[in-house]
């Protein structure tokens, strides 16, 4: 889990109320995010990819903006996973997140 920030706005309540789900939730994470074979920086991009293809506005923009600070990835980077998106979600998603791209990149 990078900078412990990985969930929606809703946890926090989880994390103060129900700290028994949030520590499930922590442990869930860390166990997607092992970097054994894909490195983080990889399972990243896949992540992006995967809110990009569920036309998540929210999620698509958080995940390009850490990957950015994180990683140092590129627009280019980013394009070329949202090309993935176009072929297998199709226009509106791929538009939605272009257009979120370029509105935290310019």
């Amino acid at each position: 889990m990078k900078e412990d920030v990985f969930y929606g706005k809703g946890m926090a309540h989880v994390k103060k109320d129900y700290p028994d789900i949030f520590e499930a939730v922590v442990t869930l994470n860390e166990a997607a995010y092992t970097g054994k074979v894909l490195d983080y920086r990889i399972q990243k991009l896949i992540a992006l990819g995967i809110t990009a293809a569920a036309s998540d506005d929210r999620a698509m923009k958080k995940q390009m903006m850490s990957a950015m600070r994180e990683f140092d990835i590129s627009r280019d980077e980013i394009v070329d996973v949202l090309r993935v998106v176009l072929l297998t979600s199709g226009n509106p998603p791929f538009t939605k997140a272009m257009k979120i791209l370029y509105d935290i990149t310019e």
